[in-house]
């Protein structure tokens, strides 16, 4: 799937898409959702949360 297709799903852009691929923008929890829902997949199994900067 494209960046571009992935963002007309969700409602983002493919540059925003781009950056959260890229680790430069971390997205929204509704964001982070909606591309769990997509790829079928638990949001833990898409994102991973660190405190470490």
């Amino acid at each position: 799937m494209s960046q571009a297709e992935l963002g007309k799903r969700i409602g983002l852009t493919r540059q925003t898409v781009a950056a959260i691929e890229a680790g430069k923008y971390s997205p929204t929890l509704e964001a982070a959702f909606r591309i769990a829902e997509v790829f079928g997949k638990p949001l833990e199994e898409v994102f991973q949360w660190s405190s470490k900067g």
